[in-house]
């Protein structure tokens, strides 16, 4: 479309004197017609119609007689003086109007412009005037149309629109918070966004607006279902509503926010807009969440506090006793922690604490709880834990767990800590209680702990020890105790030895040392009687000790005699985790001439699982010194098949449990030809404990197990009938004895 508009043989063609004449060839009764039409419609017209000569140092050629109310000149005036409209326009004005004017006249572009009026009374008023330039068929200009409205109110209305407009948008724009304005309907589209929204979540307005879906995605995924539900809630019920979310911001930061809305309704009462703001309370959340977190957490180490820990005591008490669980609490204090506060000050007791707290949550499970109660005191529970004895007869392992962790604290403390350019080498007292065994609730089970922990203090700093029952048995407890220990200071011990038998030949192949201690009667104690109590006293290295003695000693006896025989031994956990104990157990074997290679290390399953990551290091470190290694009571425990297969173990031990009665037990019988099939596939030797009938040997022999050992065949016995066993065996003597 051009600016130009064609005259036709029917236009009405404008003369010098502002008259209109006939187009040639009409009459002049048509042509007087046409211009009282004419004349009839720009006369009544809301406006001002003009025609200008194309010439524009030409005068005007017609014009409406409005014109001096649109701007204070008469018809007469505004047609006979050139530039009469000039005069009249805003001196702010006049200069751009003009330029535009004559760039009009210059390219016959269309003529647009909004200026400012003077009338001779001083009145303004503000005109709208468009022109366009008139052709003939040749394409030759003829003249200017225009029109010139009064737009006096439209522009004063536009004033005030802008005005509020730029107060909303600066009280909208500078207030904390997103304001926006959705459209009602599915897409939940959204007309204005204010323009907050980038410092606060990173997106660009016209980006949030371009996507309707943009403000359901980045909301948490913990909150999306709730508050998509509660705008939809809201936008049906027409009502305000005010709901609180979180959104991700770009960068990744979690922002909360509180939603005020308000419904805007159609004349018809049904929804049309949704308008809200989005008010960032993210700090003020975070503070809640912090006088949240003070109220259950220590302030010094970010530690569970006393509060936090007593609940979760609780339910760990109620889940154990429904689930026949054991229990752990353990408490913890720092020896002459005092000293350091008195010496090096309060800052430098904090950074501590803080990173004592590290220490202990290291030398932890990950579902341990440790918490600081206050003070130098920390609090240690270790809930859902199997209560199956470690060893037969022996504490159960509830207490070895208990015990593993003490060791794992003490190791982590023999490192010094650095605080400022300080060193200092801290211990702590622990003190253990256990649950079902040493309380059966809570108060108790911490009053305990504390007196286990009190006993360790006044025995020495750096120690740890189990709660003793305070019942009647104590005089008996405390007797055995003395006893104990004057058994260890004079070595009190024997050993019994009970053989380990080839199943398909029947041949002994070698023997199990089982420490044995003599009562003065001529009796022995039980090992379930006194081995928890010596590892409770601190006294079972002592013990393990003179077993790898005693059994390098026999074993050179034995070869004397011509009896070369594989002899394995049991390894507790305190033995296990000690930091020298490959050498501890391989040096008196060489000293005594024995190879590596015919001793077995036996530790239990549960011992093996309780810190497999530590386990699996030491038990490479004793096979690669030629010891063999034997996995006792398997089968009673949870082990991980995921890192058994990574243990360098040789001997795979079925508990006597599944044992019995294999013959006549669907469920044992299932459970041995598993291990005995696990064993195969892993080049392990699978070895039958508690052995008492023809049956049950032909059983494990049936389902493929290698090896085995029990009352069947013998109980344990002194070392002088082990050669005598041998010989009716019809086993091979090395030296001069009988030959089979």
């Amino acid at each position: 479309m051009t600016n130009e508009i064609e005259a036709t043989p029917m236009d009405p063609w404008p003369t010098r004197e502002g008259s209109l004449e006939a187009a040639p060839g009409a009459s002049d009764d048509r042509g007087r017609e046409l211009e009282l039409r004419y004349r009839g419609i720009i006369d009544q017209l809301p406006a001002v119609l003009y025609v200008d000569s194309a010439n524009p140092d030409e005068p005007m050629i017609d014009v409406s007689p409005s014109v001096v109310d649109l701007l204070g000149i008469d018809r007469e005036g505004f047609l006979s003086r050139p530039y009469a409209w000039a005069s009249a326009i805003h001196p702010e004005d006049l200069d751009r109007v003009v330029a535009e004017s004559e760039r009009s006249d210059l390219t016959g572009e269309a003529f647009r412009s909004e200026y400012r009026v003077v009338h001779p009374d001083g009145n303004t008023v503000w005109v709208r005037e468009d022109a366009v330039l008139i052709l003939d068929e040749s394409g030759q200009p003829l003249h200017w149309l225009g029109l010139m409205l009064d737009v006096t109110e439209l522009i004063r209305t536009q004033a005030e629109l802008h005005e509020a407009k730029s107060k909303y948008g600066a009280l909208v724009e500078q207030i904390p918070a997103i304001v926006y304005v959705d459209v009602a309907d599915e897409n939940m589209s959204t007309t204005y966004v204010s323009p907050q929204i980038e410092a606060i979540l990173g997106y660009h307005p016209q980006e949030y607006i371009e996507d309707p879906q943009l403000w359901e995605n980045i909301l948490h995924p913990d909150d999306r279902e709730e508050a998509m539900a509660t705008y939809l809630r809201g936008r049906a019920s027409g009502g305000p509503f005010v709901f609180e979310y979180r959104l991700l911001a770009r960068n990744g930061r979690t922002v909360w926010f509180r939603d005020s809305a308000i419904v805007l309704t159609d004349a018809h009462g049904q929804a049309e807009y949704i308008q809200g703001v989005m008010l960032d309370i993210t700090d003020g959340k975070l503070a809640e969440e912090r006088i949240a977190f003070l109220a259950y957490h220590d302030k010094i180490t970010g530690l569970p506090n006393r509060t936090m820990f007593d609940e979760l005591l609780g339910l760990a008490l109620a889940r154990a006793t429904r689930h026949n669980l054991g229990v752990v609490v353990v408490t913890v204090d720092l020896d002459d922690f005092k000293l350091v506060n008195d010496s090096l000050g309060h800052e430098a007791g904090n950074a501590l604490l803080v990173q004592f707290a590290q220490r202990l949550s290291d030398a932890t499970r990950e579902t341990d709880l440790v918490a600081r109660p206050g003070g130098d005191e920390f609090l240690l529970l270790m809930a859902d834990l199997d209560q199956t004895p470690v060893v037969p007869g022996g504490h159960e392992g509830v207490s070895v767990a208990a015990e593993s962790v003490a060791l794992r604290i003490q190791e982590a403390l023999r490192t010094p800590f650095q605080i400022g350019e300080t060193e200092l080498y801290i211990t702590a007292s622990l003190g253990i209680s256990l649950f079902p065994e040493d309380a059966a609730d809570a108060p108790t089970l911490l009053k305990n702990a504390e007196t286990a922990m009190f006993r360790s203090k006044r025995s020495g700093p750096g120690g740890y020890m189990l709660h003793a029952k305070d019942d009647a048995d104590s005089i008996v407890r405390l007797s055995l105790s003395t006893r104990l220990r004057r058994a260890v200071e004079q070595e009190q011990w024997m050993l019994h030895y009970q053989p380990l038998i080839d199943l398909k030949s029947a041949g002994v192949i070698g023997v199990e040392a089982l420490i044995r201690w003599p009562e003065p009667n001529g009796g022995l104690v039980p090992p379930g009687d006194f081995i928890p109590l010596a590892e409770e006293m601190g006294l079972i290295d002592a013990i393990g000790a003179w077993v790898i003695d005693e059994v390098c000693r026999q074993d050179r006896m034995w070869r004397e005699e011509g009896l070369d025989l594989n002899i394995s031994f049991n390894l507790s956990p305190r033995q296990l985790w000690q930091d020298d104990i490959a050498d501890r157990i391989v040096a008196p074997i060489l000293a005594s001439g024995m190879d590596p290679s015919r001793v077995t290390v036996e530790i239990t399953e549960s011992t093996a699982m309780t810190n497999p990551d530590r386990t699996l290091g030491i038990l490479h470190e004793l096979h690669a010194r030629g010891l063999k290694l034997a996995i006792d009571d398997f089968g009673t425990g949870y082990s991980s098949l995921a890192r058994l297969r990574y243990m360098p173990v040789d001997v795979l031990k079925i508990d006597r449990s599944f044992v019995r009665e294999l013959d006549r037990d669907g469920q044992n019988a299932s459970m041995v030809a598993a291990v005995v099939a696990l064993a195969s596939n892993l080049s392990m030797t699978s070895l039958a404990e508690g052995i008492e009938t023809k049956a049950e040997w032909d059983a494990l022999v049936e389902r493929g197990c290698e090896r085995g050992q029990g009352y069947y065949f013998s109980r344990p016995v002194p070392a002088d009938e082990i050669v005598a066993i041998h010989r009716r065996a019809a086993l091979h003597v090395v030296k001069g004895g009988a030959a089979g």
